[in-house]
């Protein structure tokens, strides 16, 4: 029983109260960047989850193997492994996802959340709860992303996944994107209201 408790506060705890980006303020160049759509902000975090959930899981199986001088560089050559076979992927899938992202799935490679979990919790743990973690930071870092995504481009262009949300009668009636929402800046912004409006709810993480 103790386990299944463990292994559940492993899964979920980054959903919230251990979330990557808003608690733990990591992983926020790739949410400034790739936020201003949805559907690439959706794809971009699906891509961080099957990484991390791998990559936690290949370093788990191994790191009683890894010689503690080069550990940093086979986490690298790892994820850098799986980061390969996801951008391969989107380019014979999803390529038009995989133009708006562009240099960014490659830098997954360099994602704070990635090595931070990898170092922390894979090295040292089994490969089922180091699956559990990577499953949970990565949704947790998705999450942010997502709702980052959505109120940018509500806002920014008036569609959702493209398509049109705001009626074109409020147009008709004076209303007018705000052009400001799809700069990075306001991503920022976005990312600080949000952060504010979760510590104002865990009132444990004003300490």
């Amino acid at each position: 029983m103790a386990e299944k408790v463990t292994n559940k506060t492993v899964l979920f705890n980054p959903f919230s109260k251990n979330n990557p980006v808003v608690v733990q303020i990591l992983g926020i160049c790739s949410v400034l960047a790739v936020t201003a759509q949805l559907e690439p902000a959706m794809v971009m975090g699906l891509s961080v989850i099957a990484v991390l959930a791998f990559s936690n899981v290949i370093i788990s199986l191994i790191r009683n193997t890894i010689p503690t001088s080069i550990r940093i560089i086979v986490q690298l050559v790892v994820v850098a492994s799986l980061v390969i076979i996801v951008s391969e992927l989107l380019k014979a899938f999803a390529y038009d996802v995989s133009v708006q992202l562009s240099v960014f799935i490659g830098l997954i490679i360099t994602n704070c959340i990635l090595m931070g979990r990898l170092e922390a919790f894979a090295m040292a743990n089994r490969p089922w709860p180091a699956f559990l973690d990577g499953v949970g930071n990565g949704v947790g870092y998705t999450i942010i992303l997502v709702i980052v995504a959505f109120f940018r481009e509500l806002l920014g262009s008036g569609t959702l996944l493209g398509y049109r949300i705001i009626p074109q009668s409020f147009y008709d009636a004076g209303y007018s994107d705000n052009g400001l929402m799809i700069l990075p800046p306001m991503a920022l912004i976005v990312v600080a209201c949000i952060i504010w409006v979760h510590r104002s709810i865990n009132k444990d993480l004003q300490d």
